[in-house]
């Protein structure tokens, strides 16, 4: 080889190792299945100078990663809307977005009006929307067609045949079932605790109607699929998923509103990587990529239409689920104060004691 030839080597391989050194790390803190590797290896081809790294979490120990780094060790991270306002102003764990970055015209206006709204602090806005979906009621109308209410899961005609989560969702779709509103109780906390020691009461007593409490998914698609229960509270998604097996499963948004959660995207206040983060935005909210990411999770992408972007099978349940009117009457999950975490939590441990959850 001549030394011209080897020389050209040599720059060749220098440039591709100071390529290689170059490249920026995402580091996502997110959902399982809101990173299927489908989408990550078009962004990567898309942006070959960046490298996605993905950890998945939830809500609780997303909050408790970055509150134990002070906001470190991640770029991008998913919480849900309700869980941002609090542990910014606690802990400091997220920094203000810089909007003119983020494509909010691909988003739906409801829902990013009503992200951010709860996570705007001293004029800043820490939050954008995701995906969105929403808990509630899921029943075999064949076996139980009167169910329409948080409260028909207590109901003696289900007696042995009904199930829920010993989770805060319960809580607060049997406070709304009992004519209260959670959310506006919050302002008061002495109040929130009257409220939840009469939920507690409401729940023990609805023990003999509980075939099992479930746990994941998994359990109670079972306990409908085999017929052991009728009805249950549940996230929409696994309704969504029964209705393809079996159409009398369907999903039931309660007569009081469906509780709504919005899966965010927010930066850690020590994010090494915004441009990227911010190109990460943009690109999963592009209609070509929503239809990847909503097959994936099975959850509603925050654009306009955004049910239309489903797969077919979801997009059928979904419409056999939600009349405009049920849209209308949703009901967002409020921003969390300090402290309400803390009670919902010893309120579950007391229903748990009492009904053996």
């Amino acid at each position: 080889m001549s030394s011209r030839h080897l020389l050209a080597g040599v720059a060749a391989t220098a440039m591709l190792v100071a390529s290689t050194a170059s490249a920026e790390t995402l580091r996502l803190l997110t959902w399982g299945s809101y990173a299927p590797e489908e989408l990550i290896q078009k962004f990567e081809e898309k942006y070959p100078d960046i490298d996605v790294e993905v950890t998945f979490s939830n809500n609780e120990e997303m909050i408790a990663k970055l509150r134990a780094t002070g906001g470190a060790g991640f770029d991008l991270a998913q919480p849900s809307h309700d869980r941002i306002y609090a542990p910014q102003i606690e802990y400091g764990i997220y920094k203000p977005l810089d909007m003119s970055q983020i494509n909010t015209d691909a988003m739906s206006k409801v829902h990013l009006d009503a992200v951010t709204e709860n996570t705007t602090i001293e004029g800043e806005v820490y939050a954008v929307p995701h995906q969105w979906g929403t808990s509630g009621l899921m029943a075999d109308v064949s076996q139980a067609p009167d169910v329409s209410g948080w409260g028909d899961l207590c109901d003696a005609q289900y007696q042995g045949k009904t199930s829920m989560r010993l989770r805060r969702t319960i809580l607060l779709g049997t406070a709304f079932a009992m004519g209260e509103d959670p959310f506006a109780a919050y302002a008061d906390l002495d109040s929130y605790q009257d409220l939840l020691d009469r939920v507690a009461d409401k729940l023990i007593e609805c023990k003999a109607n509980i075939k099992a409490y479930w746990q994941g998914g998994d359990d109670l698609s079972a306990m409908m699929l085999s017929g052991e229960i009728v009805a249950s509270e549940t996230w929409d998604s696994t309704a969504y998923k029964l209705y393809n097996e079996n159409q009398n499963i369907v999903f039931i948004p309660p007569e009081t509103g469906a509780l709504t959660w919005i899966d965010t995207f927010a930066i850690p206040a020590k994010g090494q990587a915004d441009d990227a983060a911010y190109k990460w935005i943009n690109f999963v909210m592009e209609p070509e990529n929503i239809a990847i990411m909503s097959a994936s999770t099975g959850a509603i992408a925050a654009v306009p239409n955004g049910a239309d972007m489903l797969p077919d099978d979801k997009k059928a349940a979904v419409n056999a689920a939600f009349s405009e009117e049920d849209i209308e009457n949703l009901k967002f999950f409020a921003n969390i104060p300090p402290g309400v975490e803390d009670m919902e939590g010893k309120t579950l441990e007391k229903i748990k004691a009492a009904t053996g959850g």
